[in-house]
């Protein structure tokens, strides 16, 4: 959604609007306010909000998977692997402290 004029409110004016634009935020708009003609904050819907961190969340944990499979094809182009059994026997060592 592109922000049109009538979204963009210096923060001295929302004061005195500020059920009314939160409002229209609720019905869909958002609002752009200003401070020294530069822009400051947004308002936002709180439900759009929540989706919009959602969306953060996810991307952030794809971003760490492909960060994870990057450095594991490095390993093993690199030759720094461990055969299943080297695995096995090595929880079965971390298991044993554990008790």
């Amino acid at each position: 959604m592109s922000i049109r004029a009538k979204d963009v409110v210096p923060i001295s004016e929302a004061r005195s609007r500020l059920t009314e634009l939160a409002e229209d935020v609720v019905a869909g708009a958002e609002k752009l306010l200003t401070k020294n003609g530069t822009a400051f904050v947004a308002l936002v819907d709180a439900k759009k909000l929540d989706y919009y961190h959602n969306l953060e969340r996810r991307e952030r944990g794809r971003l760490l998977m492909l960060a994870d499979a990057e450095r594991g094809l490095k390993d093993a182009l690199e030759g720094r692997v461990k055969s299943l059994e080297e695995i096995r026997e090595s929880m079965r060592r971390r298991d044993a402290s554990r008790k």
